[in-house]
C-alpha cells in the first residue's frame, strides 16, 4: 500500500532485523508491530531512540489492550501513534506518516 503511495518500503521479519536495518539505512519513519520474533516492537522503538537511530515511529498492533509503556511516553510517543489492526481506512495511517515526516 505504501509503495502505491510513492514511499520506498523496507521490511524486517524480527525486532533484531528491524534494528539492523535502522543501523544501516537512512530511514525517515518506521511502522512497528508489537508482536515480533525476538525483540518486540516496544524494544525496537526503545533501542532505536536510545541509540539515536530514529525518533519517528507508529505502532500497528492487533492487541486491543495495548498501552504505551511509561518510558516510551516519556520519549514522546503518544496514543496518536498507535493504530489497531485491522485498519479499514489505510489513508489514516498514510496521514499519520505524513505528519511524522512534517508533510501533513
Amino acid at each position: 500500500f505504501f509503495e502505491d503511495e510513492g514511499y520506498l518500503v523496507l521490511k524486517a521479519a524480527s525486532g533484531e532485523e528491524a534494528l539492523d536495518v535502522l543501523r544501516h539505512e537512512q530511514i525517515d519513519a518506521c511502522i512497528v508491530d508489537m508482536r515480533l520474533p525476538g525483540i518486540d516492537g516496544n524494544g525496537v522503538i526503545r533501542t532505536a531512540m536510545q541509540e539515536g537511530l530514529l525518533h519517528r515511529f507508529l505502532i500497528h498492533t492487533g492487541s486491543a489492550d495495548y498501552r504505551l509503556p511509561d518510558d516510551l511516553l516519556a520519549m514522546g510517543m503518544s496514543e496518536k501513534h498507535v493504530f489497531l489492526k485491522p485498519i479499514l481506512k489505510m489513508g489514516a495511517l498514510v496521514d499519520a506518516v505524513k505528519v511524522l515526516l512534517g508533510d501533513g
